[in-house]
């Protein structure tokens, strides 16, 4: 059996512990299990630790945001001899045979491998649906439903299986990124480095968003934030990229009627020397992990 870390970061996640753990302890392939917590402040470390004692638990005192918080994670995976990282969402959990499901799929060139993302009420995730639903379902159309690994551009890292592979080659999460967008710059690094992600349609696992809420203003903060990540895309040109997206949050203000994507050009024009800078250390081997 392979030898795999799966990396929980946590933070006030009392709602999903004994989902999201006992998920792992009745998982088909056995597992070792890494939480990074970033300053709970609720039951979520006591629970862990009277119901499941043999979790590692880092606490970082603070919340250094899903990232960093993971490379962490992936940092322990090179240096103790780990064939990969599951890296979970503490909102989400695994059934019994996702993992062996996405092992048995698993070839060199799968940087990361995803489960079919459900939500709580057992169809597909709504945000994975929109991001994968497309190719997930052209390729079963186009093999009749025996379609092993379907390549994506994108899968949300809810539910990743990272070779140690890409860990060696993509390196970490970039700094430039404390919440949100932290995956898609991944993957674009990834994609960069010549290696795919894919999702397996016969593994499946859970991801509840069913208690979400975000308001119109914090929905457009969230797409601004896809212009960071374009910017920071090493597949394409910064010069261009730097310009080309000043002018989507100048039309995203006109088309939504609001200031949220106009306010955030300041932010963006300002962190661009740090955008830049962050760019090309993150085409160096290993990056991010020190």
């Amino acid at each position: 059996m392979p030898k795999i870390l799966v990396i929980v970061v946590t933070f006030n996640a009392q709602k999903w512990v004994t989902k999201c753990f006992r998920s792992l302890t009745e998982s088909s392939v056995p597992v070792d299990v890494l939480v990074v917590d970033n300053g709970s402040t609720d039951e979520t470390l006591p629970m862990i630790r009277a119901n499941y004692p043999a979790v590692r638990i880092i606490e970082t005192g603070e919340n250094l945001g899903f990232g960093a918080a993971n490379n962490i994670g992936f940092r322990i995976v090179l240096d103790e001899g780990y064939d990969f990282a599951y890296l979970l969402n503490q909102d989400a959990w695994l059934e019994r045979d996702t993992l062996s499901r996405l092992v048995a799929a698993y070839a060199p060139e799968w940087g990361v491998l995803s489960p079919m993302q459900l939500g709580a009420y057992g169809r597909r995730d709504h945000r994975f649906n929109h991001k994968c639903g497309p190719y997930i379902d052209a390729a079963l159309r186009r093999h009749y439903s025996n379609t092993l690994v379907v390549d994506v551009p994108f899968v949300m890292a809810a539910h990743w299986l990272v070779s140690r592979q890409a860990i060696e080659t993509v390196g970490g999460f970039s700094p430039a990124f404390k919440m949100y967008g932290e995956d898609d710059n991944w993957l674009h690094r990834l994609h960069y480095h010549g290696l795919h992600s894919g999702v397996v349609p016969e593994s499946r696992a859970v991801h509840d968003r069913s208690s979400r809420y975000m308001s119109r203003d914090q929905r457009l903060a969230l797409k601004c934030i896809s212009t960071v990540v374009k910017v920071s895309d090493p597949n394409r040109s910064f010069g261009w990229m730097r310009i080309r997206e000043v002018l989507e949050l100048i039309g995203m203000g006109f088309k939504n009627k609001s200031s949220v994507p106009w306010r955030f050009i300041h932010e963006l024009r300002a962190r661009l020397p740090e955008l830049k800078s962050c760019r090309e250390a993150s085409l160096q081997k290993g990056a991010f992990l020190g």
